[in-house]
């Protein structure tokens, strides 16, 4: 039994009605089975976690309660706070490496719990501190992916129905756990029968929104999707629709990591830099004397490379890492670009000279950046063609996981 939000497209629906059926999100969507799953763990906790604060400990004081829950809650919204700051801009581009990972935090915070009472006093405080952050970052994952998630599904404006339904089904189906579990508890009496169900249990309900997650069909680009469509484009002129896409993605990818296809990394790349480091890769300064040799030169011909681009871009050969510099206003199709051509720039590189090179002098560089960037151009807008009609959402670039910048040029603006 699940509840249908209308407004849905019949290929659309197609794995919405997959994800609903076996995912079953701590803030939202749930299935009969996983609901049921949910509602019995809290059960089989009790039994395991009751001793480790106090239950049945003539020498537990009311005090000693009261300061453990405080230790918990502030390092819980310590942690919180510290998450969203450090990861809240990569949430929504790895909305489904997150939306897993935040059932991962949660069982493993209901480990720690289990394993509390065995503990002395010391350690144990610092276990349940420890499950205390777990449970915050859980909180954190799990509403931003929610609400990423939510949005994805809504294609007609239906978010405040889907929610509706969503927290309806989720009612309904936690008080057929919460039955289930209480049958469950009734014939586990012993330590290992409750352990063995614990375990069980989470497994199952982690395999389950493995299968969700990965039934999930994603219409923008984020850097791993991106990797796979370009690379496909590039290398067979093949433009991949979100659903095969979907299944060579990776649930939990190295971040900014280049793969060519279904390859092994073999460079990395990061966009949003600032131009201080870029320039730093191109023109690095003397260890001594911290002069730059040659920098205004440098910077003067890699600016007309890219002077009819929003972005400049730089391969750093020997690190095996492209710089992506973003200019003023620009457009997400452009940072869909600049990750294409850094792609290809460093495809060509490794296949030209190894993987591994150690040495790659400007002038050679500075002529694979130019002759790479006018084969993109000329495919680029049959390729942006192509990949709306596949069904991509190129309006939205999810490509930057942490707060990025951008750079203007004068002389552009004025000649301009």
């Amino acid at each position: 039994m699940y509840l249908r939000t209308t407004g849905f497209t019949p290929s659309f629906l197609e794995f919405y009605r997959w994800f609903v059926v076996v995912e079953s999100s701590l803030t939202g969507y749930a299935t009969p089975s996983q609901a049921r799953l949910k509602s019995t763990k809290p059960c089989l906790l009790s039994l395991t976690q009751d001793p480790g604060v106090g239950v049945g400990d003539a020498s537990a004081s009311p005090t000693a309660a009261l300061l453990l829950s405080i230790l918990q809650e502030s390092t819980g919204r310590i942690a919180t706070i510290l998450f969203a700051d450090r990861l809240g801009t990569a949430l929504e581009p790895e909305c489904k490496m997150y939306r897993l990972a935040a059932d991962v935090f949660n069982d493993a915070a209901m480990l720690l719990d289990c394993l509390s009472p065995a503990l002395p006093r010391g350690p144990r405080v610092l276990l349940l501190s420890s499950s205390s952050v777990l449970r915050a970052l859980c909180g954190v994952a799990a509403g931003s992916s929610k609400a990423s998630l939510s949005a994805h599904f809504a294609k007609w404006g239906n978010l405040g129905e889907l929610n509706a339904k969503d927290s309806s089904q989720e009612t309904v189906i936690s008080l057929m756990g919460m039955l289930a579990g209480s049958f469950v508890v009734s014939y586990v009496s012993s330590p290992m029968a409750t352990w063995s169900w614990l375990i069980l249990l989470l497994s199952i309900h982690l395999a389950m929104n493995r299968a969700a997650v990965r039934a999930v069909s994603m219409h923008t680009l984020n850097r791993q999707r991106a990797n796979i469509v370009f690379s496909t484009f590039l290398d067979q002129d093949k433009v991949l629709t979100p659903k095969e896409a979907s299944l060579q993605e990776r649930i939990f990818e190295w971040d900014g990591v280049l793969r060519w296809r279904s390859s092994s990394p073999f460079a990395a790349a990061n966009i949003g830099l600032s131009f201080r480091h870029l320039l730093a890769s191109l023109a690095p300064a003397h260890e001594m004397t911290g002069s730059i040799r040659d920098g205004e030169a440098k910077v003067a011909r890699l600016a007309r490379l890219y002077r009819q681009e929003e972005f400049l871009i730089w391969y750093d050969a020997p690190q095996r890492v492209g710089h992506i510099t973003l200019k003023e206003g620009a457009a997400a199709e452009s940072q869909l670009k600049a990750w294409a051509t850094v792609l290809w720039i460093a495809h060509r590189h490794a296949v030209a000279r190894g993987a591994h090179a150690t040495s790659a002098p400007f002038g050679p560089m500075l002529e694979l950046h130019r002759t790479t960037l006018q084969e993109l151009s000329s495919r680029w807008p049959r390729c942006v063609d192509r990949m709306r009609t596949a069904g991509w959402d190129l309006d939205i670039a999810n490509l930057e996981t942490k707060a990025g910048s951008r750079v203007r040029f004068e002389a552009e603006a004025a000649n301009g």
